[in-house]
């Protein structure tokens, strides 16, 4: 099921790509909540304590103006800090699960999609709105698949004051029936709005909703693909583990700044969790986000960093009846560098059983999922816009150690469901009894490292009928400036497992200004064959390693 809002408003432009950084304050990435540092995790996990009773976390940090007397806070208002979130997170981790629950009014139990959608937030009730910030926030009602209450926060130079849910934020449609005035509401995610593709109009260009989901987009970019906070159990027999946002700080941004903050807390049956994410919107919409667990038990099988995408189907592998569309996918393919270097590129597919794939590394320093092709004709939708899907990079900051990047492809017959997950497994998984950190950069746009790299990059895979039956044809294009470089063609390099191939050859292509490399693939009686190809000049390797699974349809 796909989460938060399927599409952008705004007008679309070109999009414009840049390398992926971040430009901000390198102070620090806290501003408003710098100086209200707090510590005294005893009065912080009393308040847990009673928010958890009360099924939420409104009003959990009332005891810390006791310990902060030297902050003037005003009634309602509580000191809070990136250490406030820390302390709140181990202190809800120290205390056994409770999933926050909330009673809607009878006019919202139940709801279908259609009537969900018929709950809107009053754009005149904008957080900031008027203030010339350059930043306003929406804010979504609970309901539908969205059950579970999310508190919401402003904080302004270190104090936090919640945001009460009330009907007259919204503006109820026909299908919904009458709601009292002074009924009682739940909020279950925000998204942030600001002037992207122009001066005049607030863009929404960020939502956080449902479980620890919140996509992005860049300037001229619809939403598509989706991150979340964590990935738990994914794709294992015992069912995933789904952990979700509980509550929300935002940092009330100074007139004229280039990125906004917004905190996190994260609870499950396995972990808790404190998240700031730090959103510079632009070209490429930047994010830095830092994370600290706190698990309830050892996770064993944890993603960190992950993605979740669509593919149902595209010229490198088609498995569904006709479609007027060429190609339907938020994500085309899964783009890796590894600690060796290597740029690595897998197309994703829709197989007809699971597949999970693993790419082992130590030290990785990016891994995504990429959505390349940016031709309108080649996906042939007017409403999705498919070419105007954005990428997202993961660029994580130290060394995050041994283990893998995993790709899990599930297969789909509908578009409305992502079935493809990637994120970085650490070996081992995460242990209990101590708390783990580590932070990421996330570039949401047209980036990833092999875009800004020296190395010729794959513009397509096509897979079609070979010449023999029971064979295949598989055109693999590359571009690049590398290629340019040499009066002779780069040598294909290709090797294979569970299948062979034959017929290899490479020739330019003008039309992308590249090469095109052919060969004839045979599975024999092999329902599955792993496949490896490079392009090599002067001994060296210049392009991304292309890497495919052919799985039997």
């Amino acid at each position: 099921m796909k989460h938060g809002s399927k599409s952008n408003p705004s007008k679309i432009d070109d999009v414009a790509t840049r390398a992926c950084g971040l430009h901000l304050d390198r102070r620090g990435a806290l501003s408003a909540g710098a100086g209200a540092l707090y510590s005294a995790a005893r009065v912080v996990e009393a308040g847990v304590m009673r928010g958890i009773t009360s099924g939420g976390l409104v009003g959990v940090a009332s005891g810390l103006a006791t310990e902060a007397q030297a902050i003037d806070a005003a009634p309602g208002q509580t000191p809070f800090s990136r250490q406030t979130l820390k302390s709140l997170a181990e202190a809800l981790s120290r205390a056994p699960f409770r999933k926050p629950t909330f009673d809607l009014p009878p006019a919202l139990k139940n709801l279908t999609y259609d009537q969900y959608r018929d709950i809107r937030f009053r754009p005149e009730k904008a957080i900031w709105k008027g203030e010339g910030l350059g930043y306003e926030l929406q804010l979504f009602s609970a309901g539908f698949l969205y059950d579970v209450p999310v508190d919401v926060s402003l904080v302004d130079n270190g104090l936090a004051r919640p945001i009460m849910a009330s009907p007259d934020m919204f503006k109820f449609g026909p299908l919904i029936g009458d709601v009292p005035a002074d009924a009682k509401m739940a909020f279950s995610g925000f998204r942030i709005h600001g002037p992207l593709n122009n001066d005049t109009y607030m863009d929404e260009y960020a939502v956080f909703q449902g479980a620890s989901y919140f996509r992005v987009v860049a300037r001229g970019q619809v939403y598509g693909l989706s991150s979340r906070g964590l990935a738990i159990n994914t794709a294992r027999p015992e069912g995933e583990e789904f952990p979700f946002f509980r509550a929300f700080w935002i940092e009330k941004p100074k007139a004229g700044a280039k990125h906004i903050v917004v905190h996190a807390l994260l609870d499950s049956e396995s972990v808790a969790a404190a998240y700031t994410f730090t959103v510079a919107p632009g070209d490429t919409a930047d994010m830095d986000v830092t994370a600290t667990f706190y698990p309830r038990r050892n996770l064993a099988h944890v993603g960190i960093a992950p993605l979740t995408s669509m593919y149902l189907h595209g010229p490198a592998q088609d498995r569904l009846s006709p479609d007027f569309r060429p190609s339907v996918h938020d994500s085309e393919g899964l783009a890796i560098l590894n600690a060796a270097g290597e740029h690595l590129w897998r197309p994703l597919t829709n197989p007809r059983t699971l597949q999970v794939s693993s790419f082992v590394d130590n030290g990785p320093k990016g891994f995504g999922l990429s959505q390349r092709d940016r031709a309108f004709a080649n996906y042939e939708d007017l409403e999705a816009r498919y070419e105007r899907r954005p990428t997202a990079w993961i660029e994580p900051k130290g060394n995050w150690g041994r283990g893998f990047v995993e790709l899990v492809e599930i297969p789909a017959t509908e578009e409305i469901h992502d079935n493809i997950v990637a994120y970085w497994k650490p070996q081992g998984g995460i242990p209990a009894g101590k708390p783990h950190e580590l932070s990421y950069r996330m570039c949401w746009g047209d980036v990833t490292a092999a875009s800004a790299a020296n190395v010729a990059r794959v513009l397509k895979t096509r897979v079609g009928v070979g010449p023999r039956e029971g064979t295949y044809r598989v055109i693999v294009d590359y571009s690049g400036n590398t290629l340019g470089k040499s009066e002779t063609l780069p040598r294909p390099d290709i090797s294979s497992y569970g299948a062979t191939t034959s017929n290899l050859t490479i020739q330019s292509n003008p039309e992308t200004k590249g090469v095109r490399v052919s060969f004839v693939l045979d599975p024999g009686d092999k329902d599955l064959a792993e496949l490896r190809l490079g392009l090599n000049q002067n001994n060296k390797v210049i392009s991304e390693v292309w890497l495919y699974r052919w799985t039997r349809s």
